[in-house]
């Protein structure tokens, strides 16, 4: 008798732990997404200049002499979020013979101008002489980018929901609740430059260098499951 009711008890629990791990009924996933197009408010330009001679010191001091002039006169300009100035690159390395002997050495500097105050940046570009503009690149400032995000959030879960809903009709169910759900927005990445082929003396000391911003577009994305009832 002891036994009979053993196998019970145990086919009992056999049943319940079965219904716990049995995978939940009428689960739908899916995703939507939302996309708001918005003018590009962030340039950074990137002025460079390069430097070769027979020894190592030479070719370092002459880079931090047109270094240290351009950033003399880029801080003049300098506002926080309107024109950030900082160093870009610097690199010094040995120029080799064919027999692997050292007959030189050759190195280049960078500076970054960057910020939401285009002709504020162009202007003080073309002041500086020490340094030619070797690529421009455009993006979203943060205050941008946020505000940005919020509108295309806000279109990524509606359309969630109307999927949602629409697929718990065709299924022929009245409604859902939504189980799980993840949120994401493109990153964007950051600024890609556009190298430009441009020289000094092709513009004037006080000349703006000619630039025009693109528009780029914020994706968020919504994913999840739902439950169909």
């Amino acid at each position: 008798m002891k036994s009979i009711v053993a196998l019970a008890v145990l086919g009992c629990a056999a049943m319940a732990a079965t219904a716990e791990t049995a995978p939940p009924q009428n689960v739908l996933q899916l995703s939507a997404s939302g996309t708001v197009e918005v003018q590009q408010d962030l340039l950074s330009m990137t002025l460079s200049t390069s430097r070769d001679a027979a020894d190592a010191a030479t070719v370092q001091n002459q880079l931090k002499a047109a270094l240290d002039a351009a950033l003399t006169e880029a801080r003049k300009s300098a506002q926080p979020g309107q024109l950030d100035v900082r160093t870009g690159n610097f690199s010094l390395s040995p120029r080799y013979t064919r027999e692997g002997k050292i007959n030189g050495w050759q190195g280049s500097t960078e500076l970054v101008l960057e910020g939401r105050d285009f002709p504020r940046i162009t202007q003080t570009a073309g002041k500086i002489s020490t340094l030619t503009v070797g690529s421009v690149g455009f993006g979203l400032s943060r205050e941008q980018r946020a505000k940005v995000e919020t509108e295309a959030q806000s279109i990524a879960i509606e359309n969630f929901k109307q999927k949602a809903t629409e697929l718990a009709q065709g299924f022929g169910f009245s409604g859902y609740t939504l189980r799980e759900v993840s949120v994401n927005a493109n990153e964007g990445g950051p600024i890609r430059p556009r190298m430009m082929a441009m020289q000094a003396k092709a513009m004037s000391s006080d000349a703006p260098v000619p630039i025009e911003a693109g528009k780029t577009s914020v994706v968020v994305s919504v994913s999840g499951a739902v439950q169909l009832k």
